[in-house]
């Protein structure tokens, strides 16, 4: 099990890594050997996703959001069916006082992506819920949602297993020219939209990226959410664009199921997070807009993120 504390290395882990654990590995082991009876193989580091650039000043380009929904800290967080997630929590960054700001779901994602709830209490469709408050997709220099299972672009009616309640993009009124041209299908780790833009390095500077309603363990499983979040953070981090040097990703949750005070995990991926870190600090969806404003230059922080503690020195952004 996981315990809280400051920026203390989690346990690691006893399980043999393959794929992103293996990616997650601070060092990997090298098999030295004799060649023609004179000295041996040197021993190599293998790439970790976290830490990398750890001693130098961040310079970040690109933040990409991945949300899931409705889970606690302690249903995740050491659970067996989430190996994923708990090997990226002990290689990168962990938020272990993270909680969401209300319920049910939408509240939290225009928390998160505008500084406020909007008085909003409930799931209702954008035609309910018109906003005409800024947005951190109008504030960032370039942003896009890439939402799995929408059947076109910038979709505000439900289609099962997509649903907009989960794509904040669509609610905000002078969002609507990009979310026109930059909210789309998400696709899949080898073709689509958001694969596409990580492989050749047309990423925007700010990416909001939601599974459908089976992935985001909404209606399906931890364990469907978890392998296909490992998939997905296989693609990221071995991508050029993350290769690069200059991309954060958190992984969030929206909401907890009502059993731990809305306590949630939050993960930060990035090459200045010294793996392992963590953080008993208290955040929340405000501090996360902060942090990202932050990150992408913005100094105009907005509604409730301009008080927000940031993550930044938590985690070395």
């Amino acid at each position: 099990m996981l315990q809280t504390g400051d920026n203390r290395p989690l346990a690691r882990s006893t399980q043999r890594p393959s794929g992103f654990c293996l990616l997650l590995a601070t060092v990997a082991l090298a098999v030295a050997a004799a060649v023609g009876g004179a000295g041996g193989v040197a021993a190599r580091v293998a790439p970790s996703p976290c830490g990398a650039r750890a001693a130098t000043r961040p310079v970040v380009t690109h933040v990409i959001w991945i949300w899931f929904e409705n889970h606690a800290s302690h249903e995740i967080l050491g659970s067996p069916a989430a190996p994923r997630i708990n090997a990226a929590a002990r290689a990168c960054g962990l938020a272990t006082n993270y909680a969401g700001v209300s319920h049910p779901s939408l509240p939290n994602y225009l928390a998160a992506t505008s500084g406020s709830t909007h008085g909003i209490a409930d799931d209702g469709p954008p035609a309910a819920h018109p906003i005409r408050s800024i947005s951190i997709f109008e504030q960032a220099r370039s942003a896009g949602s890439y939402e799995e299972s929408m059947p076109g672009r910038c979709r505000s009616t439900d289609a099962y297993p997509y649903a907009p309640k989960h794509n904040p993009e669509v609610y905000y009124l002078g969002a609507r020219a990009r979310c026109a041209a930059g909210d789309v299908p998400l696709g899949t780790t080898s073709r689509g939209a958001f694969s596409t833009a990580l492989a050749k390095g047309t990423l925007p500077a700010f990416s909001f990226v939601t599974p459908n309603l089976c992935n985001d363990m909404h209606d399906c499983p931890v364990s469907v959410g978890d392998a296909w979040l490992g998939r997905w953070l296989d693609r990221i981090t071995a991508s050029p664009t993350y290769r690069a040097g200059h991309t954060v990703v958190f992984v969030v949750w929206d909401e907890d199921d009502g059993s731990a005070a809305n306590r949630v995990p939050l993960i930060v991926v990035s090459p200045w997070t010294h793996p392992g870190t963590r953080s008993a600090a208290r955040f929340d969806h405000y501090s996360l807009l902060r942090t990202t404003e932050e990150l992408l230059g913005i100094r105009a922080y907005l509604g409730q993120a301009a008080s927000a503690p940031s993550l930044s020195p938590a985690f070395g952004l």
